[in-house]
């Protein structure tokens, strides 16, 4: 084989994990703890190692090289860095950057142009079985693709590399060198990643002249899609411009650092305060002088680790997404999706261009009910009853009278003072409302029947013997207009 000089780079995969937390099972996350690609250990091993190191030399400068009044004074240092450590608010400042930088990096992901709608718009506006036909779609879908390309060289560093001058551009089949001397020919500062969407608008509009395009409905919806498709074009052009302000940046990192070289000072194992200014203790019945009682003393501190692995962790989150256009474990793989484009769109315009299955009768042409078959592993799923609301749970009441119509009348809509418990009408000098006030309508609706020993129970309840008689009044007024009913 012919050596042409050219070394295929170490092909690099985002790190996908979803399949493995499909359930939650025990054990699922703690099993994703051991991969070693796109983990926190590989980002963070190296500043972990020189924070240990740096701590195990002052512990060791502070046991074995220092004299005892030097202690004292390394102990007054290392209590006041302690002290100072903590008013570094780290986990507010730290974690609205995390937030931030982790919406942008999700918004530079659907920033990313695909050709998807675009493709099945001109598959169906642009017409013509034919050569020139053909050579339309194609050449529009193309464009787009190139547009997409241009961008992404122009942001990506992995397709920077693989498109590195414009001529790799056109040995890929991207562009032709008519269009090549076209694009190089029109002069401008700026980014010229929207010269093939120009170029698709005057294409589109001499297929409308033509008649390849029927209308001019198809034609703004397939000027509407392009619009759209260079929107995200544009937007994420712009992304890669306009970054999170660097002072932001900066005093993130500044936080997470001092912070963490405070604590090699601040949170060293050393002599208390009450160790130093007492006498040692008695502890041994011989009379024999024992050590005096402090914090424990230990020679690997567990916490400042385990925190230092979670603060500096949460910076090299931000670090490692906030540009994911790079060539990190887990950035976008803008080549692939280059590739994916391409074939995609242009079997969309051209093999697939009104090369349609013949239509048939679905197998549930005669069946009222459609219910496509299930597995042996998913058929206990078919004997739940479908979801009908979370209401239709609800244990309604026995009682029938309960569920009896009523017509809405004038004296539903009357205002209704405020219902008071006899209790509280004593103090506040007003009668309690009589409980048939809000019931005695629905005796007059379609003959609903009545309960006026309910009511009367009710009011002899309460004990307001006027409440008793302002219900029978109220009965004997409504037996009197019933009477005079037809």
């Amino acid at each position: 084989m012919q050596d042409t000089g050219l070394r295929r780079a170490p092909s690099t995969m985002t790190v996908s994990y979803t399949l493995k937390v499909a359930e939650a099972r025990f054990g699922a996350f703690s099993g994703l703890l051991l991969r070693w690609r796109g983990s926190i250990y590989k980002l963070l091993y190296k500043e972990f190692l020189v924070f240990v190191a740096l701590y195990a030399l002052l512990s060791i400068t502070y046991r074995l090289l220092l004299t005892q009044e030097q202690k004292h004074v390394y102990a007054q240092v290392a209590r006041y860095c302690n002290r100072s450590a903590d008013l570094i608010p780290l986990s507010f400042v730290l974690g609205f950057y995390v937030t931030l930088v982790v919406n942008r990096w999700w918004a530079q992901y659907t920033s990313i142009p695909l050709p998807d709608q675009l493709m099945c718009v001109i598959s169906a506006s642009v017409h013509g079985v034919d050569q020139r036909g053909r050579l339309l779609r194609r050449t529009l879908i193309r464009y787009a693709n190139l547009s997409s390309v241009l961008v992404l060289r122009s942001v990506s560093t992995r397709v920077l590399k693989r498109f590195p001058t414009m001529e790799h551009v056109v040995d890929a089949g991207f562009m032709s060198q008519e269009e090549r001397k076209k694009f190089e020919s029109l002069k401008s500062d700026f980014n010229k990643y929207w010269v093939p969407c120009v170029w698709f608008t005057n294409l589109a509009a001499q297929a409308r002249r033509d008649g390849r395009i029927r209308d001019d409905i198809a034609l703004c919806l397939l000027l509407e899609e392009l619009n759209k498709y260079r929107a995200k074009c544009s937007m994420l052009f712009h992304y890669d411009w306009i970054s999170i302000p660097l002072v932001y940046t900066q005093v993130v990192t500044i936080a997470v650092y001092s912070f963490f070289a405070l604590s090699l000072v601040g949170r060293q194992f050393v002599e208390t305060e009450a160790g130093a200014a007492k006498p040692r203790e008695p502890l041994e019945p011989g009379g024999k002088l024992g050590p005096a009682l402090g914090d424990l003393d230990m020679y690997v501190p567990l916490t400042t680790l385990l925190q230092f692995f979670f603060y500096a962790g949460w910076l090299k989150v931000a670090e490692q997404i906030i540009n994911p256009f790079g060539e990190d474990d887990d950035d976008f793989e803008t080549n692939q999706l280059i590739d994916r484009n391409l074939q995609v769109s242009l079997l969309s315009v051209d093999d697939m261009y009104q090369n349609l299955p013949p239509a048939e009768k679905d197998p549930y042409w005669d069946e009222d009910l459609a219910l496509p078959p299930y597995t042996v592993a998913t058929v206990a799923e078919s004997l739940r009853p479908s979801f009908l609301g979370s209401t239709f749970n609800l244990r309604m009441s026995d009682d029938p009278e309960q569920s009896v119509q009523v017509e809405a009348s004038p004296a539903l809509a009357r205002p209704v003072a405020p219902a008071q418990t006899p209790l509280l009408g004593r103090f506040l000098g007003v009668g309690a409302p009589s409980p048939a006030i809000s019931l005695r309508n629905f005796g007059r609706a379609r003959g609903a029947p009545r309960t006026p020993h309910l009511l009367r129970f009710r009011a002899e309840e309460g004990g307001d013997p006027e409440a008793a008689d302002r219900i029978e009044e109220e009965e004997a007024a409504e037996s009197g207009d019933e009477a005079g009913q037809p």
